[in-house]
């Protein structure tokens, strides 16, 4: 029995799985509600045939603390043999801004930690979560982004 676990958990280590990477994380929009940054994320899929995504999470914190949460439910899916770009918004509340003045205050930018677990469902396995994170710095708008 051990020997058999232990031979489908080697064949399962080793399958191809879909890799992912964060490709950009810039800022979208700016509202008086806050601003929306936009996080692209590239999914290599490994397989002939598309496969569907349950959910994308992430979270993005500055300074240790988070500043933003989110879940996105059935984005969509990974298109067969390519790579799949996501645009995955992610929406910072002006209010949350303001509590980061002295990170701001230095150098007009915060800085990140972007984390977004990728769900997906691949058939006999089930759901497979593909983990992706990213730390930098984001400038800030600046007048002229509101005009």
């Amino acid at each position: 029995m051990n020997k058999a676990k232990s031979y489908v958990a080697e064949k399962v280590a080793e399958m191809r799985k879909p890799e992912a990477s964060i490709k950009d994380f810039d800022i979208n929009s700016v509202t008086r509600e806050g601003v929306e940054y936009e996080a692209k994320i590239a999914v290599t899929n490994p397989y002939s045939h598309s496969i569907p995504i349950c959910e994308i999470n992430f979270d993005l914190k500055s300074d240790g603390s988070e500043i933003a949460r989110g879940k996105i439910p059935d984005p969509g899916s990974l298109t067969g043999n390519d790579t799949t770009i996501l645009q995955v918004p992610v929406k910072v509340p002006h209010n949350i801004l303001i509590s980061l003045v002295k990170d701001i205050y230095r150098d007009w930018d915060i800085d990140y930690e972007l984390n977004v677990q990728l769900i997906i469902d691949l058939p006999v396995f089930g759901d497979i979560t593909i983990p992706v994170s990213q730390k930098g710095e984001i400038k800030l708008p600046s007048f002229r982004d509101f005009f």
